[in-house]
């Protein structure tokens, strides 16, 4: 009988659903903090829908999207679990998505490319200057 997509999965049920090795698994514990599957008496883990979610994520970024451990913390230091799980349900972890064109971080990055071009047009007129006279 199959489980249903609420139940918890042994680290040989996550790893056939990941199609990694269980020793895949431990590793990537000693790798990263926000892998922390339930652990019963004995050492035995148990792995929630939530951790599978992440850990599809971890998988996708390593294996296919080419990261590297560092790269894979980094990400999630900087965008947190949900970008992880976001990457394991297809989306590409390459950049973040755009600020919408009303909010703060657009008005700032506006801001800035309106500074940045005053700044050289304001230079090439000084080069313009120098090479007429």
């Amino acid at each position: 009988m199959a489980k249903g997509p609420d139940a918890f999965r042994t680290i040989s049920e996550a790893a056939e659903e990941l199609n990694v090795p269980q020793h895949v698994l431990r590793f990537w514990e000693t790798k990263f903090a926000f892998i922390r599957p339930m652990k019963r008496a004995g050492g035995r883990r148990f792995y929630r829908p939530a951790d599978i979610a992440v850990l599809r994520g971890v998988r996708r970024l390593l294996h296919d999207e080419g990261y590297t451990i560092k790269g894979v913390q980094k990400l999630h230091r900087e965008q947190g679990l949900k970008r992880l799980v976001a990457a394991g349900e297809g989306m590409s972890a390459a950049a973040p998505p755009a600020p919408s064109a009303g909010s703060p971080a657009a008005r700032g990055d506006t801001d800035a490319l309106l500074t940045a071009l005053r700044d050289l047009e304001a230079a090439k007129r000084r080069l313009d200057d120098l090479l007429k006279g």
